[in-house]
């Protein structure tokens, strides 16, 4: 198990979803408050819960589930948020900053999966240990 509020993607992903609340809901219609606002609030929040609940997890393996999961919740606030670009909700600079976020925190979640996945392949390395403080 792991503290998620000490992981470096957790920190990015909250930050994002602190973005999307106080930057990019506020500029949604309000006929769009029950359909398109409430789900890219659920996407963007379920990035940060998916990493705190694999977090939670005992095997690296279960982890990778809920990361990918998290992974998979950056496509959908991704899609959402090229359609209320071209519907006009937001504007193109409001846009490359999420695109730019949302880009990164992709990044980093897919290198994360990479580094737990290559210690799932190797079993020599305790999932609980550093890769540098394991020596065989």
């Amino acid at each position: 198990m792991r503290d998620y509020q000490k992981l470096d993607i957790w920190k990015k992903a909250h930050s994002f979803t602190l973005q999307v609340y106080q930057k990019i809901l506020p500029l949604m219609p309000s006929e769009e408050k029950f359909a398109l606002t409430q789900q890219i609030r659920r996407a963007a929040y379920s990035i940060p819960l998916n990493i705190v609940e694999g977090s939670r997890k005992n095997t690296d393996k279960d982890f990778t589930h809920y990361l990918d999961n998290a992974l998979g919740s950056t496509k959908e606030v991704e899609y959402a948020f090229i359609l209320i670009k071209d519907l006009g909700y937001i504007s193109e600079e409001d846009y490359l900053i999420v695109y730019k976020d949302i880009n990164e925190i992709k990044a980093m979640l897919i290198a994360f999966i990479k580094f737990l996945r290559k210690g799932q392949d190797s079993q020599a390395v305790p999932s609980n240990l550093p890769p540098s403080t394991f020596k065989p």
